[in-house]
């Protein structure tokens, strides 16, 4: 019953999210744009260096870099990210600590440096199909999805258009 219920507040979380009507945290630097926290650039890694420490380990605290793929066309309260060194595009789904900002929705194919904690989840049919809506798929592409996906989550505090 707990696992159900927490299920269920996942879910209602999620589906809450996009609805959220706060204004993005934005700083300009001479480094890039932030959004969130200011993130001093030095110790960032290489997205393919957080695949292989995700490999090894449950969550992982860390600064990376990766390429935008995908941004939620809705509000920009999640983006996907992939790197172009990783022969198998590994995407990772990133989302905003508490919702606190957002990212602009133009932000595909734009680098990023990213400062949070990355982890693997099993993600819900119903969360699956809520994310394909608000990147803009086709309602053929969404039903196609019928079974829930592992997939390798980024909880960010800040994010840095370079």
């Amino acid at each position: 019953m707990q696992k159900f219920l927490f299920l269920l507040l996942a879910i209602a979380t999620v589906f809450a999210s996009c609805k959220n009507t706060g204004e993005a945290t934005t700083e300009a630097t001479s480094d890039g744009i932030h959004f969130g926290e200011v993130i001093d650039t030095a110790g960032v890694i290489a997205y393919t260096d957080l695949l292989s420490q995700v490999a090894t380990q449950d969550t992982v605290e860390a600064k990376v870099v990766a390429k935008v793929s995908t941004v939620c066309q809705t509000k920009g309260c999640w983006m996907n990210v992939v790197s172009d060194a990783d022969s198998t595009k590994t995407e990772m789904v990133v989302d905003f600590k508490d919702y606190g900002f957002f990212v602009p929705k133009d932000l595909g194919g734009k680098e990023v440096v990213m400062l949070g904690k990355a982890y693997k989840e099993m993600t819900p049919v119903d969360e699956l199909k809520h994310l394909a809506e608000d990147e803009g798929l086709a309602a053929e592409e969404i039903a196609k999805i019928t079974e829930p996906k592992m997939q390798l989550k980024f909880t960010a505090t800040g994010v840095m258009i370079k």
